[in-house]
């Protein structure tokens, strides 16, 4: 029997805003300081978005024939009518989720610490006619326009740029580049009433999401209608959401679409509490003003809030309701022990761009209620069973692709499939084979299976130092150096060794105020770590190179340790 009207529609996180707006039109949607937008403002201020882009040409069939002859040739996934979007998470930077794919374009979100250069990059390999931009971002998207002229030539047109202005940013007024508009005035050119439509194919790409590049060059994840419709309300399954809930925007927007967690917000008819910046004072205000029941932060953003929080006036019960959901890098369990001691309720999932963000859970059993807080966090530590919208999950020997034993011991490659698994490589069909050999996406993560099920990350496959033949976990380092009262951060990678051709090498940053130095580290690992996992090296900087989600980059390190030259002789043990 054939499906129609009456028993299919395909499946797009686009209908859980008019959901939101027709049940609660005054509920509120989106609060960013003083300035407040209502589900039904919400819906209008989209569809009028949406009504602007078709207006400007983009849409649906906007396509320069001589290019996509070339595109097809070379066998490219060219997607024209993209919309890049350069903001901080302000209500703006939360309505192109809805009011570009509306407009049936595709959205990319950019990284707003990516170089001029990089930007530009990504606008010629992927099309895009027009740009977002917050003001604060100006001078970036200004240089990468120059850049992508000089690049595209007479192929394209140059993208049309629209300014989105914030009264509440305090920095340096840029000019703005020939033909700009206003992102309000932008709006106002659109039809609150427009008529915007499904997808024909829920398989057809909503965003285009840049992986970090935390060990490569980013490439562009293409995530479809379905899958972030069907990744959205796990988000809510898997954590438990309550309708109405009040979600701070810690998380980067531009991060693989806020982890789904915009859609997921609508579904709920929830209310978002934009911030600008991330700080330590600004989550405990928001906090304590607009009663935050969930927000999401990467293991940095835990160690900024229990910094903050030592000697810090801040009352423990303000926050015993909060839900905090970590994921970015594998949390040490002392963070999630300290960050649960201050009253937070914390949940751990695992995840990447390629797979709409977190894709399993360190789903809690009652049994463990009794166990001490260290164990407790321990559990909590490891990367879990798999979302309900995963359908499959499992660590695999890369080699043969068949499951390793869940002993907790043999490590295999962590791989995934099924419709929270993205769409393919933009414009890289060669990588996008790779990642999808034998029927599953290979994470190039490396974990053990355990015995009950879930499974916990030892390493990314380019991370695992070799020394002397034996395989040392940079993260089981790690975990060992987080446990030293100075330390504040810390990231382990090779380094070069005469002796044992490569061993490890510790950066650490040291918490404000407080003193350590490489000798007393060292003698911590010793204590605690077996001979042959103890750091040669350790190096002290003010702070570790992050990406904009928080990941620490450990390509950068990778090339510090490099540059260090090699370890000459065996360290006294």
């Amino acid at each position: 029997m054939d499906l129609g009207e009456a028993n299919y529609a395909p499946l797009s996180p686009l209908v859980f805003l008019e959901r939101a707006a027709q049940i609660h039109p005054q509920r509120p949607a989106v609060i960013y300081n003083s300035r407040r937008f209502t589900w039904s403002q919400e819906l209008q201020r989209c569809r009028r978005l949406a009504s602007a882009l078709r207006r400007r040409g983009i849409g649906p069939g906007d396509v320069e024939k001589k290019f996509f002859l070339f595109c097809k040739i070379h066998g490219f996934f060219f997607l024209f009518c993209k919309v890049a979007v350069v903001a901080p998470n302000v209500p703006a930077m939360y309505e192109v989720q809805f009011g570009v794919p509306m407009a049936s374009a595709v959205l990319n979100c950019v990284n707003i610490r990516l170089d001029q250069r990089t930007v530009a990059t990504l606008f010629h390999y992927s099309g895009v006619k027009a740009v977002l931009v917050d003001e604060e971002f100006l001078h970036l998207i200004s240089g990468a326009l120059r850049d992508w002229t000089a690049k595209a030539g007479t192929l394209f047109q140059a993208p049309f740029v629209v300014v989105i202005r914030d009264e509440f940013f305090q920095g340096m007024e840029n000019s703005w580049p020939p033909g700009s508009s206003d992102y309000e005035d932008f709006l106002r050119e659109g039809d609150p009433s427009f008529e915007w439509t499904r997808p024909e194919d829920e398989t057809e790409t909503i965003s285009v999401s840049y992986t970090s590049g935390t060990t490569a060059s980013p490439k562009g994840v293409m995530l479809t209608h379905r899958g972030a419709y069907l990744s959205a309300l796990s988000e809510c399954v898997t954590w438990e959401m309550k309708h109405g809930c009040i979600y701070l925007w810690t998380l980067p927007l531009f991060h693989c679409n806020g982890w789904c967690f915009p859609w997921a917000v609508a579904a709920l008819a929830g209310t978002n509490i934009c911030l600008r910046q991330v700080t330590a004072k600004g989550i405990f205000a928001a906090i304590a003003e607009h009663n935050v029941t969930n927000f999401c932060a990467a293991p940095t953003v835990l160690n900024t809030i229990i910094s903050a929080a030592t000697g810090s006036t801040f009352s423990r019960l303000q926050h015993r309701q909060v839900r905090i959901m970590t994921a970015g890098a594998a949390p040490p369990a002392t963070v999630l022990a300290k960050i649960e001691a201050l009253g937070f309720h914390v949940t751990h999932v695992y995840g990447l761009t390629e797979t709409y963000g977190p894709c399993t859970v360190c789903e809690w059993n009652p049994e463990w209620d009794n166990l001490s807080p260290d164990e407790q966090a321990r559990l909590k530590a490891r990367q879990g069973v798999k979302y309900v919208g995963l359908d499959g999950l499992q660590v695999l020997n890369s080699e043969t692709l068949e499951p390793v034993a869940k002993d907790g011991v043999t490590i295999g490659e962590v791989c995934m499939r099924g419709n929270m698994v993205f769409k393919g490589y933009l414009n890289n069909p060669e990588a996008t084979l790779e990642s999808f050999r034998g029927g599953w996406f290979h994470s190039g993560d490396l974990a053990v299976w355990h015995p009950d099920g879930y499974i916990e990350i030892k390493d990314r496959a380019k991370d695992i130092i070799i020394s002397g033949g034996e395989n040392i976990s940079s993260l089981e380092v790690e975990s060992i150096l987080y446990r030293h009262p100075a330390v504040l951060e810390a990231a382990v990678v090779a380094r070069p060794d005469e002796k044992w051709g490569e061993s490890p090498c510790a950066f650490v940053s040291l918490k404000y105020g407080v003193r350590s130095n490489e000798e007393e580290i060292l003698s911590f690992c010793r204590q605690h770590l077996p001979k042959f996992m103890v750091p040669k090296s350790v190096v002290i900087l003010a702070a570790l190179d992050k990406t904009a989600t928080g990941k620490i980059q450990k390509q950068v390190l990778r090339s510090k340790a490099r540059a260090l030259g090699s370890v000459k002789q065996i360290s006294k043990l």
